[in-house]
């Protein structure tokens, strides 16, 4: 499958040791997230940031994009959608990786709203990611994950208390959820924020991932 979308060499100039994905929220594309690499790339200077398009035109804003289809919101229908969309990300995590000589450690995602459940759906279904941040996001199904999940990955929740887009209380279920799974999971409220992403979010996802990336004797050379 082609992709399309932006991306950020490291800020060192050489080869990255490590690769952030950033899955956007729906109706946008790649671009809409390209502001999270600029603002963490300094912090992770030999990481390559890679905000790919979704693959398909969104339902009610063609000329944006989305991860899988809103029309039906029944967990069962959002739950495969997710399958359909980790299936087609797992292959082009799997190029990423084999291009730049990488393994799955080196590999963390970041997603917004549904770019959000994306990325902790693909996540768990990767055997050992380095960590997912997941701001302004839920998981549909997650009762359903025991019989399905593989990895464990370090996740990083962020919402903010206001959102009526995603409701807020959807952190506390998220959180339950992987939890259950013994996820390692870390969840933070953000007082008076809707459905956006903040300085203080950002700042955290940034340290988030400086800590998860850290460089390991498990990293493919």
């Amino acid at each position: 499958m082609q992709w399309n979308g932006p991306r950020l060499a490291p800020f060192s100039g050489g080869k990255p040791n490590s690769i952030v994905v950033l899955l956007h929220g729906v109706a946008a594309n790649g671009r809409d997230l390209l502001f999270l690499a600029h603002a963490w790339r300094e912090l992770l200077p030999d990481t390559e940031f890679i905000a790919p398009d979704a693959p398909f035109a969104c339902d009610y804003a063609p000329a944006g994009r989305q991860w899988f289809s809103l029309h039906d919101r029944t967990p069962e229908k959002l739950l495969a959608g997710l399958r359909d969309a980790a299936a087609i990300l797992d292959g082009f995590f799997d190029e990423l990786l084999v291009s730049r000589r990488l393994d799955d450690s080196s590999l963390a995602l970041a997603g917004f709203s549904q770019g959000a459940a994306t990325a902790l759906y693909a996540g768990l279904h990767r055997k050992e990611i380095a960590g997912v941040a997941a701001f302004s996001g839920a998981l549909p199904g997650a009762a359903l994950l025991r019989r399905e999940s593989l990895g464990r990955p370090p996740v990083l929740l962020l919402h903010g208390e206001a959102d009526t887009v995603v409701p807020f209380p959807s952190m506390t279920l998220t959180r339950a959820a992987l939890e259950a799974l013994s996820v390692p999971v870390q969840a933070v409220a953000r007082p008076g924020l809707g459905h956006a992403i903040d300085d203080v979010g950002i700042a955290l996802a940034a340290e988030f991932f400086r800590y998860v990336l850290r460089p390991g004797p498990n990293k493919a050379s």
